[in-house]
């Protein structure tokens, strides 16, 4: 035997086995799983469309008297309790009741709102106030280095880490995302306010519906995309610190 053989241990000298990788615990989650996580899941989106929907469908549809409720009244008798059906069924099932509950305070505001005034726009009226405070928070936000969507995505993406807040380009891009989303909210709510000073409730009910979720999908969806992009592009290059706050 030669004396520079290695001497055989009867253990195979390379494993053909593929090594298990360890999850990075800095590494983004899927892009459909985020974007789950930002809406609550498909299930919630349609949950949350659905009172908005019925009201939108109904109140043109109902004659002005049914029984003892006019149609505007009965549209939003069906309209606030299917919401409250759907923040109690959550319960019941043990599922996460946030995002029902923040639908429900809206819709019982607005069905207070047009009841008591027996016009239908009233119904609208919590969530344009609502839709242009977010608009005004969310520039500011942006403009004074604390980009709202840069601390929601930390929470959802990066378990509230808060490094994100030392790497420029990243503070840059989230707070040109935020200035975005606010902009949006803003010529939104601009629309709606023009549509109820001239009384036209199904053509505002219709821009509500349409301009609710889909656009807040296609946001959520736009602020992912460039964000992992920007990560990706970045790659493990050092992050350029931020000047103190």
């Amino acid at each position: 035997m030669s004396a520079d053989r290695p001497h055989r241990t009867g253990r195979p000298a390379l494993s053909t086995e593929t090594p298990t990788r360890k999850p990075d615990p800095d590494e983004l989650p899927p892009f459909t799983e985020q974007l789950s996580q930002q809406l609550g899941g498909v299930k919630g989106v349609v949950e949350a469309a659905v009172p908005i929907t019925l009201f939108v469908v109904l109140n043109p549809l109902l004659p002005e008297s049914m029984g003892p409720l006019s149609g505007l009244q009965w549209a939003i008798v069906i309209s606030a309790s299917s919401a409250i059906a759907i923040a109690v069924w959550r319960a019941i099932r043990k599922e996460p009741i946030r995002h029902a509950l923040n639908g429900l305070f809206g819709i019982a505001l607005g069905a207070f709102l047009a009841w008591r005034s027996t016009d239908a726009r009233d119904f609208y009226l919590p969530g344009i106030i609502q839709g242009a405070i977010y608009g005004v928070l969310l520039i500011v936000s942006a403009l004074v280095r604390h980009p709202v969507i840069g601390w929601i995505y930390a929470v959802v993406a990066q378990g509230g880490k808060k490094e994100w807040r030392q790497n420029r380009p990243l503070v840059d891009i989230l707070s040109r995302i935020t200035i975005l989303w606010g902009v949006v909210f803003l010529l939104k709510n601009a629309v709606r306010i023009w549509l109820y000073w001239i009384d036209a409730d199904n053509a505002l009910g219709l821009v509500t519906l349409f301009g609710g979720w889909p656009v807040t999908i296609a946001l959520t969806a736009f602020t992912i995309w460039a964000v992992r992009r920007h990560m990706k592009a970045v790659g493990e290059a050092p992050p350029e610190p931020v000047k103190a706050d």
